[in-house]
């Protein structure tokens, strides 16, 4: 196999990307404190399926829509900011109760965390319009795009996999580290708080 300096750069920079701060490591975050780590994997897996959806359909050109027509963007942009706002004030709602370890079952039964993953990058347009904008850059001229742009998608993908699950881990063993109930309810109303911000700021945010 030959030396890909383009697929080096990539990984490079997608490396510093996938590591930024923001909805994902939030939401990642809030649900190991709500609903274990293992729950809190199928949030990672529905992350992957979100971005995964938005790299096809970069692939296929359909993202250029978001790119190119204000009202697709701001009906999608809405869309992924209310439901981020929606999972932040849950974290509010669920009862603070140290005394017994009903509210995370309730968390459990009540909550998706799948869909919580897949539906948070599947309604953000920022998702869809880097991989519109961030891929065609490390793909040669001649090269076929549909194939590579999967191809640099999956490798962005399984990057993002591979650190949120140690995020997870990270935040698990901080978890146990904090073993007062009143401050696990604290934290996750913090990460609540901070979806909130984020759904807010993406409702804001411009193209």
């Amino acid at each position: 196999m030959s030396f890909d300096p383009r697929l080096v750069a990539f990984v490079g920079v997608a490396a510093v990307l996938t590591i930024l701060p923001g909805a994902d490591m939030a939401l990642v975050m809030r649900n190991v404190f709500a609903l274990g780590r293992p729950r809190t994997m199928l949030t990672i897996a529905g992350i992957a399926c979100g971005c995964l959806i938005h790299a096809t359909a970069s692939a296929l050109g359909m993202s250029a829509v978001l790119a190119t027509s204000a009202t697709a963007f701001t009906v999608m942009k809405t869309a992924g900011a209310a439901y981020l706002i929606w999972i932040g004030v849950q974290s509010f709602r669920a009862k603070a109760d140290a005394g017994d370890g009903g509210d995370r079952s309730r968390a459990s039964r009540g909550t998706a965390p799948f869909a919580q993953g897949f539906l948070t990058n599947v309604l953000n347009p920022k998702v869809a319009i880097f991989y519109l904008t961030f891929l065609p850059q490390f793909i040669a001229p001649g090269e076929p795009v549909f194939r590579r742009s999967l191809f640099l998608a999956g490798v962005h993908i399984a990057m993002g996999v591979v650190w949120l699950s140690a995020y997870a881990w990270f935040i698990e063993r901080l978890g146990a580290v904090l073993t007062r109930p009143a401050v696990k309810a604290w934290l996750e109303r913090a990460t609540g708080g901070l979806l909130i911000a984020l759904g807010v700021r993406l409702a804001w945010d411009r193209r």
